[in-house]
């Protein structure tokens, strides 16, 4: 059985309005569509944005692992995307989604509400 593929709400113009770091990468918020709650901050590729787009499942670059990661694939906590737009510098993204389950590999909501302190 396929999933259904989800219509992503994008701006006008998202994927050329993009600005990419050196590293070909921009920062992506994810935030509940519902609630406004800040769920996580992962990093897209262009490819990983064209592919949020086209299936409207939230699709991450790892850094550490160097290859591309679909949200919920190994741990369920699948992401739908439901719009997407960048900021005014074009150099980070928000993506209102509908999460099922946790957000954070901790097991946490939201990677905001961990219950861990940064000094």
């Amino acid at each position: 059985m396929t999933s259904p593929t989800w219509v992503v709400n994008a701006e006008a113009g998202l994927l050329e309005k993009v600005v990419y770091s050196p590293d070909g990468l921009v920062a992506a918020i994810a935030q509940d569509a519902e609630s406004g709650e800040v769920l996580m901050m992962a990093w897209m590729s262009a490819e990983a944005l064209a592919l949020t787009l086209q299936t409207g499942r939230a699709t991450y670059y790892s850094r550490s692992r160097q290859e591309l990661w679909r949200k919920g694939d190994t741990s369920g906590n699948i992401q739908h995307v439901v719009s997407a737009r960048a900021d005014c510098d074009g150099d980070t993204l928000l993506l209102a989604v509908h999460q099922k389950g946790p957000a954070c590999h901790t097991g946490a909501r939201s990677c905001f509400d961990a219950g861990g302190h940064h000094d």
